[in-house]
């Protein structure tokens, strides 16, 4: 079905307007039907390494394919994608949890938490410049490291005030944003067992994921 899946977004992306999907409306719904078969299917998988995923539903993972465009520039108005957040509590979760993109040439599987809210960020920095050597461990572990090299997203140019300047994991603490990815070819997600190995990925992120749910756990006690 993946085949199917990223030859309608290569065809949307050329063709990215209302008169044309809603000609492929019908089309749409059976492969977002699909799709979330998949990510319920791997939700289980997931399950069986990290229990916080049980009884998570699929369709609170999805994300939608039509694009926000009241204050965008942009006004194309679908998603070249398919997409789902696996964490405690679905897409829109605080906690760390598994994300699953299908785009054309552009698929990866990532981990972590992407975009925090202020005062998570900072619990989140305190916490990785008190246990620095345990955090970095879990960077570091080869495998780990291997499938996901570093640290992505956005970095601030100076340390965080609170921080001393010259701290050794400074430039852990720069970070805004505390997700990993491993970008993978189309090909990866054509494989019959994809979402087995998909799961043998995202069973690497487990140490980093609960290293950083400790805090959210902390900071959605104190809110």
């Amino acid at each position: 079905m993946n085949t199917e899946i990223l030859q309608f977004l290569r065809e949307l992306s050329e063709n990215n307007n209302r008169p044309w999907f809603q000609a492929h409306k019908e089309r749409y719904d059976i492969l977002r039907k699909a799709f979330l078969e998949e990510v319920q299917e791997l939700i289980g998988k997931i399950s069986l390494f990290d229990p916080e995923l049980s009884g998570l539903d699929a369709k609170d993972c999805f994300f939608r394919i039509y694009r926000d465009i009241r204050f965008s520039p942009n006004k194309i108005p679908y998603k070249t994608h398919f997409a789902a957040y696996m964490a405690r509590g679905g897409k829109s979760s605080e906690y760390a949890g598994y994300y699953l993109h299908l785009e054309p040439d552009g698929c990866l599987l990532s981990g972590g938490i992407w975009m925090p809210p202020s005062p998570l960020l900072k619990m989140l920095r305190q916490e990785i410049y008190d246990q620095a050597d345990e955090f970095t461990a879990v960077l570091e572990e080869p495998s780990f490291k291997e499938t996901f090299p570093a640290l992505e997203g956005d970095i601030l140019s100076r340390m965080p005030a609170g921080f001393p300047a010259d701290s050794p994991c400074g430039y852990l603490l720069k970070h805004k944003d505390f997700c990993v990815v491993s970008y993978r070819p189309d090909s990866f997600f054509l494989q019959e067992d994809w979402k087995d190995k998909t799961a043998d990925v995202y069973k690497k992120l487990l140490p980093f994921n609960q290293f950083l749910n400790y805090t959210v756990n902390d900071y959605l006690g104190n809110i």
